[in-house]
């Protein structure tokens, strides 16, 4: 998202799509400095200020089959003026188990925010909403809570914060936004396991 015209935590976010495009076998054909360039300059010459900016990698022809050696890579950076907020919901929101899991981090790229895994979400998304609940929450392949559909979560009982170890799932950057706010502001954050039976233990 951009606010007043600026990324917020652009070089972060550029930094994590080189680094998902690494794990999954991508090489952008860009600096990460010209990444970020391109975004602020899009931003301006479309007169965006609140906006949402998305930079995309995805392997294209020159080869078709599941062998992509000879691929070539494309770039694509995409600006939304009108992103509405995931969840705009004051008196909380209702979600559902989703019926999908979060796969075993030998079995999915969970490091890198990629399309493919992403088809989860999507799916679970629809479920919950075809359900008549706002969002899906996602359980791990173990069966503890990992996160939402679209956001990591967190768990408040006082001044305690908890929230799932990302260990087969992303950790976000705002996730880690929110953990090094809340510790600034003298909460005690524990990433651990958390089996969903525990949930109505929290405020």
């Amino acid at each position: 998202r951009a606010y007043n015209g600026r990324i917020f935590k652009s070089v972060e976010h550029t930094k994590r799509l080189f680094k998902s495009a690494e794990i999954i076998g991508i090489t952008i054909p860009y600096t990460e400095e010209q990444i970020n360039k391109a975004k602020d300059e899009l931003i301006k010459k479309m007169n965006f200020k609140d906006c949402y900016v998305r930079p995309l990698a995805w392997r294209g022809s020159h080869q078709m089959g599941l062998s992509t050696s000879n691929a070539d890579i494309n770039v694509a950076i995409a600006v939304w003026d009108d992103w509405a907020t995931y969840f705009n919901i004051e008196d909380g929101l209702r979600l559902i188990t989703s019926p999908w899991k979060r796969p075993a981090p030998d079995t999915a790229p969970f490091e890198a925010k990629a399309s493919g895994p992403y088809i989860i979400c999507t799916m679970s998304k629809e479920y919950a909403e075809k359900n008549g609940y706002h969002d899906a929450m996602m359980l791990d392949y173990r069966g503890y809570v990992a996160e939402g559909t679209g956001a990591n979560i967190f768990f408040i009982k006082g001044n305690d914060i908890y929230t799932p170890i990302p260990d087969c799932f992303l950790n976000g950057i705002t996730r880690q936004t929110v953990i090094e706010m809340a510790i600034n502001q003298g909460f005690e954050i524990t990433e651990r396991h958390i089996h969903p039976d525990e949930i109505n233990n929290y405020d």
